[in-house]
């Protein structure tokens, strides 16, 4: 929270209210309350996590492996928030008015990588990798928008994807 706000991010909405849930991707409100449709995305950060850590140190604990992807998650809210970031959020793919997060968005964002992970943890690979399928594909009917298309626009952002994601 000490670093978002020394990049200049307000703790709360600029509109002053604090809403637990704001569904239109498209408003000012996105990414500006405690969790958004966007929010799913980062529990599906934390089914990677989950897997990727399992994977990679299967011999730490539970409890670590956990504080570990937290740890990762933090940092990931850091760096989204980076001007760099914003900007090539702006110019790349469909969110063109993005500002941003707030503080309470980045710790909702951290609480779903948590829940993510501890989700994937008790369904167990395959039906963990099976949810994060549905979701990804929930994601793309509901906001035209989900994890892995929003890591394929930000790397290699394709025109007829983002004209798709904005309706045209």
């Amino acid at each position: 929270a000490y670093q978002l706000r020394r990049q200049g991010r307000l703790w709360l909405c600029a509109c002053g209210r604090l809403q637990l849930w704001t569904s239109d991707v498209w408003s000012a409100d996105n990414s500006q309350h405690l969790a958004d449709p966007y929010s799913f995305t980062h529990l599906l950060h934390g089914f990677v996590f989950c897997a990727l850590l399992a994977w990679g140190v299967p011999r730490l604990s539970l409890a670590w492996r956990l504080w570990l992807a937290v740890a990762a998650e933090a940092l990931w809210e850091i760096v989204e928030n980076s001007e760099f970031v914003i900007r090539r959020y702006r110019e790349a793919t469909a969110a063109l008015g993005y500002q941003g997060d707030t503080v309470v968005n980045s710790l909702g964002d951290i609480l779903a990588c948590g829940l993510g992970f501890v989700l994937a943890q008790q369904l167990g690979f395959r039906r963990a990798l099976a949810m994060f399928l549905i979701i990804e594909a929930v994601l793309l009917v509901w906001i035209r928008d989900s994890l892995l298309l929003n890591v394929l626009m930000l790397l290699s952002p394709i025109e007829e994807i983002k004209m798709w994601q904005t309706g045209h």
